[in-house]
């Protein structure tokens, strides 16, 4: 039983859900919540990991510490998704377990299931058919983490819960033009083709100031600056996405999601989890997300309106689209005692609010 005072470290705490998970268990009176910069601790580095616990010894730990990225990521740098993820949780659970932490959060993504899974996904649908290709180095390492966590507590009784979000957005999001998630980039695309409508290239400047883009430096000229962000459908009112629009998503504020997975990690046991499986104890992860789902283009209105961009949202219909459509299954989530509270048109006009406020 975890108390006020217990030492729970949070791998990934500046990242977008680490972020909200350290914040949600201060405001809930836990005074000895720790995290580590990629500086201070690099999780694929075993030794380092292992000195960590040493000198440490927490009693939880929650793994939301990931290589992450959209679809371009993960069709260009497979190799890196597979084995950094596979690193990280190697090092992180299985110090865990050597150091006695009976409680651990991992923290995976619905990526896991298969590309012609039913819809709303159920958990028991892992493993059932192939995986989407596009992301399936990231997935199966995933999957060996949530394998992993109820491996060892069917053989060595620990606590250690699997959860799947869904597509998560919120503060501390990844704005990066190549590699962040649909909804973050999406925004950072509509806010500067609607500054470069308006030709306010000042405000553009300041927002590659403060996420520079590696093809163009915020000194260069208009005519540079506006060559860069049309290699990324940029361009003055108007941008152009990839695909066709039409895959339907589900979408959960990342401080609605942390809320869930301090939810879980206090008043939801591997017992209880394990209580919902139907014959052999399997499949013991939760789906966490909303039970909602809209397409990428009413996603693009929902962004068009947050952001007052009446310019034009053209598609690139001979990129992949991904994934047609992905829904949560959050019956066992509502079982457990959870459901989400932020719905996705006020999630993003709040994230857009952030985002300002960070320029």
């Amino acid at each position: 039983m975890l108390t006020k005072d217990s030492k729970i470290y949070v791998a990934g705490h500046r990242g977008l859900v680490g972020s909200a998970i350290m914040a949600n268990l201060r405001q809930r009176g836990f005074v000895n919540v720790i995290g580590r910069t990629h500086a201070e601790l690099d999780l694929l580095d075993g030794v380092a990991v292992r000195a960590f616990f040493d000198a440490e010894q927490p009693e939880a730990v929650v793994l939301a510490a990931a290589h992450v990225g959209g679809i371009m990521a993960n069709s260009r740098y497979r190799a890196d998704f597979i084995y950094q993820n596979l690193q990280i949780q190697q090092n992180v659970i299985g110090e865990a377990f050597r150091h006695g932490v009976r409680h651990l959060l991992f923290l995976g993504s619905t990526c896991i299931y298969p590309r012609e899974a039913p819809q709303p996904i159920p958990e028991d649908a892992l493993l059932s058919s192939p995986l989407e290709y596009t992301n399936e180095p990231y997935a199966i390492a995933k999957i060996a983490g949530l394998k992993m966590c109820e491996s060892f507590n069917l053989q060595y009784g620990t606590d250690y819960v699997a959860v799947m979000p869904t597509n998560l957005y919120g503060p501390n999001d990844n704005f990066h033009l190549e590699n962040s998630h649909v909804l973050p980039a999406m925004l950072r695309k509509v806010h500067l083709a609607k500054l470069l409508g308006e030709n306010d290239y000042a405000s553009v400047r300041a927002d590659l100031a403060a996420r520079p883009v590696s093809t163009v430096e915020a000194d260069a000229t208009n005519a540079e600056i506006a060559d860069a962000l049309a290699a990324f459908g940029i361009y003055p009112g108007k941008i152009v996405l990839w695909g066709t629009g039409t895959p339907l998503r589900e979408f959960l504020w990342s401080e609605d999601m942390a809320d869930a997975c301090v939810h879980i990690l206090l008043n939801v046991s591997f017992a209880d989890v394990a209580a919902c499986c139907k014959g052999d104890v399997r499949n013991t992860h939760i789906n966490i997300g909303t039970g909602k789902e809209i397409t990428i283009a009413g996603l693009a209105r929902l962004v068009a309106d947050a952001v007052n961009f009446d310019g034009t949202i053209e598609w690139d219909a001979s990129k992949p689209d991904g994934t047609m459509r992905k829904l949560c299954d959050v019956s066992r989530l509502h079982r457990l005692g959870w459901a989400h509270k932020v719905e996705l048109a006020d999630g993003v006009k709040r994230l857009y609010t952030w985002y300002l406020s960070t320029l």
